[in-house]
């Protein structure tokens, strides 16, 4: 027999006393939220496998320069596989409950307790949802791997582990030897100047997968407003003059959108279409050459973060404030707008 309790009961009444319209609006209300929050999530630029010893972690670069390791990379590194037992479940509802971050599987013993503050301190171990092409996935920022595994090794030398955790312990240890190793290579290789090397094989990679070879048809990619709000913020005319729009816009496009995507990206787009000889008009647009999974996704994905800063933003002294705080260069300073009190 299926247990109902007063909040399930009382969802299934409601929904009975719904019309069918109402039903599929509020489907769609659901919808449109999952999609708005999808939307804000960072994407991976990057995907690979790291390899450690015999294991293999699936990992990530994403657009915000964050490296992720897989969460089931890392439990099954780990020795804990995708399961959880029925008390690690109700520990996760009760953390959920009480407000605090959820442990992972791969971490979820009281017998470990003692020792994640000494490594994690007052920060949670906090899960990262990103876009890997099409799906959404989860992992864990690469800087904490070491950080679980420390937490792994001091509760076994302090001898707070059971005896069927101490195989975990031991896989921490190797993973520890193993990053250690890692380390080392890439001290070597920025020694050496290899480094740069490989740098230059990453953004290869990153432009094999964000352009396209074959530029695409024409389609509309910008919206209006993007250029309504550049006019207002500017306090210009709308429209401009016999509807043409000035040169200089094609300017600021550059910088608030195409210099703002991944690094080396306008250039090798200014290859793919130069402009034409005598003139500084370019035959084609440039977002006719991001490919359509990646490149073009994320063009739109900035344009409707940008269009968002704009919005709220009563000048365009302010909304550049508001943009270099929202899409800082790399190495630019962060600059913070400070009150004093009268």
């Amino acid at each position: 027999m299926v247990n109902i309790n007063g909040k399930s009961l009382g969802g299934i009444n409601r929904a009975k006393t719904l019309s069918k319209e109402e039903r599929k609006n509020i489907a769609a209300d659901a919808a449109n939220k999952r999609w708005e929050l999808e939307k804000k999530l960072p994407k991976a630029t990057h995907m690979g496998e790291l390899k450690i010893g015999d294991l293999l972690i699936p990992c990530a670069v994403l657009d915000n320069g964050l490296r992720i390791l897989s969460e089931s990379g890392i439990a099954s590194a780990m020795g804990s596989g995708g399961n959880r037992s029925g008390g690690a479940i109700k520990r996760k509802a009760l953390e959920e409950k009480e407000g605090r971050a959820p442990m992972p599987v791969f971490m979820n013993s009281t017998r470990l307790e003692p020792f994640i503050y000494d490594a994690f301190g007052d920060e949670p171990i906090k899960i990262v949802t990103y876009k890997g092409g099409r799906k959404k996935l989860t992992g864990y920022a690469a800087s904490d791997l070491p950080k679980i595994c420390e937490v792994w090794l001091k509760a076994r030398d302090a001898g707070a582990l059971q005896k069927q955790q101490l195989p975990r312990a031991l896989q921490a240890e190797i993973l520890m030897r193993g990053l250690a190793h890692i380390g080392i290579v890439a001290l070597v290789d920025e020694a050496t100047g290899y480094q740069e090397e490989r740098d230059r094989d990453a953004l290869h990679k990153l432009l094999e997968v964000y352009l396209t070879e074959e530029k695409l048809t024409w389609a509309k990619r910008f919206p209006d407003e993007f250029y309504k709000q550049i006019y207002r913020l500017k306090e210009w005319k709308w429209p401009s003059i016999n509807g043409k729009t000035p040169r200089y816009v094609g300017k600021l496009t550059n910088k608030l959108v195409y210099d703002r995507l991944p690094k080396g990206v306008l250039g090798e787009l200014r290859n793919r279409n130069p402009t034409k000889p005598g003139t500084n008009q370019r035959k084609w647009k440039h977002h006719q050459f991001l490919s359509e999974d990646i490149g073009q996704a994320d063009l739109r994905d900035h344009l409707l973060q940008l269009v968002a800063i704009m919005r709220i933003s009563r000048n365009w002294d302010l909304f550049m404030m508001n943009f270099e705080m929202a899409f800082p260069e790399p190495g630019q300073q962060m600059q913070m707008d400070l009150e004093e009190n009268s």
